[in-house]
């Protein structure tokens, strides 16, 4: 499990919170070394049920839009994790993202970057292990309907532009994953589902997780795709004339940033390792550029 960031941007009634609840279900299960790290820290939190119990499942932490930011980050006269270390290995879910308040954000930028939380107080300075999949969801505008094929938006250009503005720059460089959402129509709710089951998914997931571990073994501390470097995005990342023209293309369109541009490799070398594909191809580039809904609306 790495620091990552996923945000669902959609309508309401689109289904964001019930994606985000379905996360955990298809990643790996807990090592039994992972198991011991969670346990530890819910046992610091006085969390677990039974004493001497271990937690198998990964956390989910969904914190109320209201929460302050030592909630999040932890603290007390002793130390104690808040929900960034109680979500390590797991999942953080943040609803309604533009609602909370920006300095409490801002709260996450260390432990995206660190994968750490430090909490220094007078006596001593504890650090918390902080590395969860940060899920967020939110309307794409005040209304919420902008985009929407069903409803149209009521927002001004202006409106929606303050409304983005509440996120700030460096936090949204930090997301991997922008995904639209958009409302199923009343003949698509009445069909029968289709699609895969979070079994087949949670299958990929570990065949490519299998995958990426090969690749980086030898590298101290580098489990996932997610925790690579400059220098080894340099190395496992490596493009062809037509992927690399696609890419720079994309950064002069969207104005994206040196970090945004790795984030957009590491999410492609992830899109190849999910298809079993060692190289990057353009298609996987261009899936990964995709994912910039965030940046394509402003």
């Amino acid at each position: 499990m790495c620091c990552c960031l996923l945000i669902f941007v959609g309508p309401p009634g689109s289904g964001k919170t019930m994606l985000a609840r379905r996360l955990p279900g298809i990643l790996p299960p807990l090592e039994f070394s992972e198991a011991l790290e969670v346990t530890r820290i819910h046992s610091v939190a006085g969390l677990l049920k039974n004493r001497g119990s271990l937690v198998r499942s990964r956390p989910f932490r969904s914190p109320h839009h209201s929460a302050s930011g030592p909630s999040l980050v932890g603290g007390g006269s002793y130390p104690r994790p808040g929900e960034i270390s109680l979500s390590h290995l797991g999942v953080l879910f943040l609803d309604e993202l533009t609602e909370f308040k920006r300095d409490v954000l801002e709260f996450l930028r260390q432990p995206l970057e660190d994968g750490l939380v430090t909490i220094s107080r007078t006596r001593q300075s504890v650090m918390f292990p902080a590395q969860f999949t940060l899920v967020a969801s939110t309307n794409p505008c005040p209304c919420g309907y902008y985009g929407d094929t069903i409803q149209q938006c009521t927002c001004s250009p202006r409106q929606r532009e303050q409304y983005w503005a509440k996120l700030s720059g460096p936090l949204m460089d930090r997301i991997d994953l922008q995904v639209a959402v958009n409302r199923l129509k009343p003949e698509e709710i009445t069909q029968q589902p289709t699609g895969e089951g979070s079994a087949s998914v949670r299958e990929r997931v570990q065949k490519a997780r299998v995958r990426a571990g090969k690749r980086f073994l030898g590298e101290e501390n580098l489990r996932c795709n997610a925790q690579m470097q400059s220098r080894h995005i340099y190395k496992w990342c490596q493009l062809d004339d037509a992927s690399r023209n696609l890419l720079e293309s994309a950064i002069r369109k969207l104005g994206l940033s040196a970090r945004a541009s790795d984030r957009i490799l590491k999410v492609a070398r992830t899109i190849a390792d999910l298809a079993g594909d060692e190289d990057i191809k353009t298609q996987y580039v261009a899936e990964a550029i995709q994912y910039r809904t965030i940046d394509r609306m402003q």
